[in-house]
């Protein structure tokens, strides 16, 4: 068999190793989240209305980014394993299968797009003009999301051998991309016509295609570690599919428990107002400028983890989690001081009324609390996935997002105060750390004290 050198994650040192790792995947994320906010800052320049129609559609959007990313992670830790255990032919069946599942995935929503766009936005709103704002720009970010499908799955494949620079580069691009056509399309600019939030949906979209082509250009052309083939993508390995789901449902189902939070979040703050409404969206957009990074960093040592599983390495598995966990409390400690700092400063990006920051001042210093609890909670999940332990991760999410987040946001509601509604975001955040440690415990005991050292 053809010999090949160590993976730079089973020799390099952890700390450095997490750093080069992780900086791309921080660095792209956080331009996600840049655009994110500027995405919404332009669509919040049109009304408050088309604001709150954006945050309507998120969590059927969602639904999009949790089947692709989750089955990332599925693939990423299965790949990142056979790497180290140098099972190569497995490896290159988890990569060219992992294409075939984005292709079926992007098949499942362009059906739902077709029929479930209206539908799903009348469910939480019976305002006409809010309907019509959501209905256009999720039916079109539905219909042709093939793009956000295959940028996720060629930068998971890049992440997985450790060729994390070049999903920076694939990511970063859609979303500078994005964000320079946001307000060409939106407002009409050189010739442009002025498309409102239909303009907004198809700016996502061209990112999302650029960024793919962008993929599989780096792939082909750099992860030598894998070898991708048309034919074998279409010569799926049932075995292959089985562990990646086994690792990717959990994970797929974790996200989408998210999509049920902001929907019922959605039902609860609309019976106050649709500006209590876009507040909740505004925070989700400015949330993400902490939490993107965390999950950066996340997915820079999910396979730094998986691989020193599969070479049965202990002590850097441990070090890569305290340096992870000490990292991602940082950052989120930032966020924390930033949002209880100048919450008004923030929310006027988003051309925020007297209302809206009545409204959301209070709401961004109560709900930031949680934040420095909530990296510890991510961090302690990057054990869970590369482990192939995903279960645990998805207990955590229903126990924080469905068990307590949601029925005391309702519970908090009927006091007729809608700031009593943010606590439940901190009361759920302390339920799911501590979770998170007792799991965290389990899965140290079980598995990492058996590896070899």
């Amino acid at each position: 068999m053809e010999q090949r050198k160590e993976n730079k994650m089973g020799v390099m040192p952890v700390k450095k190793l997490i750093v080069t790792m992780s900086l791309p995947m921080m660095a792209s994320m956080l331009v996600q989240a840049l655009y994110n906010i500027v995405d919404s800052i332009f669509v919040a320049q049109l009304s408050e209305n088309a604001l709150t129609a954006v945050t309507l559609a998120f969590p059927l959007q969602n639904m999009i980014i949790a089947v692709a990313s989750g089955t990332g992670v599925g693939v990423n830790a299965i790949l990142s394993r056979s790497l180290g255990e140098k099972k190569f032919d497995r490896s290159n069946a988890a990569a060219n299968t992992s294409v075939l599942l984005a292709l079926c995935s992007y098949v499942v929503f362009l059906i739902v797009g077709i029929f479930g766009s209206k539908g799903f936005i009348a469910a939480q709103t019976n305002d006409a003009e809010i309907l019509e704002y959501g209905e256009t720009y999720l039916g079109i970010v539905m219909c042709l999301s093939i793009g956000v499908f295959m940028q996720v799955n060629f930068e998971r494949l890049l992440q997985s051998t450790g060729k994390t620079f070049f999903s920076m580069i694939s990511q970063m691009t859609g979303a500078i991309i994005n964000i320079i056509m946001d307000p060409i399309l939106i407002f009409g600019l050189f010739g442009f016509p002025a498309l409102g939030v239909a303009g907004a949906a198809y700016a996502t979209i061209f990112g999302q295609v650029i960024s793919s082509i962008l993929g599989v250009i780096m792939n082909v052309k750099f992860n030598t570690e894998i070898q991708l083939s048309v034919k074998e993508v279409f010569r799926p390995k049932i075995e292959i599919i089985k562990e990646i789901y086994m690792v990717g449902i959990p994970s797929i189902l974790m996200v989408s428990i998210g999509s049920i939070m902001t929907f019922s979040m959605n039902k609860i703050l609309m019976a106050f107002s649709s500006t209590a409404t876009a507040v909740f969206g505004v925070y989700f957009k400015l949330q993400s400028f902490f939490f993107m990074p965390v999950f950066g960093l996340n997915n820079g040592i999910i396979p730094v983890l998986a691989y020193n599983y599969g070479a049965r390495k202990r002590e850097r598995i441990l070090e890569a989690l305290r340096f992870g966990i000490t990292l991602a409390f940082s950052i989120m400690l930032v966020g924390t001081l930033i949002f209880e700092a100048i919450p008004g400063v923030l929310l006027g990006f988003f051309n925020a009324s007297e209302d809206m920051l009545a409204l959301g001042e209070p709401a961004l210093r109560i709900i930031a609390v949680h934040f420095p609890i909530a990296g510890i909670s991510i961090a302690l999940g990057s054990v869970f996935q590369a482990f192939a332990k995903s279960i645990y991760s998805l207990i955590i999410s229903v126990a924080r997002q469905l068990v307590i987040l949601v029925p005391v946001a309702w519970l908090l509601a009927q006091t007729g105060n809608v700031n009593m509604v943010w606590l439940a975001y901190p009361i759920a955040e302390i339920v799911s750390v501590i979770c998170s440690i007792f799991f965290f415990k389990k899965v140290k005991k079980e598995v990492i004290h058996e590896l070899d050292g």
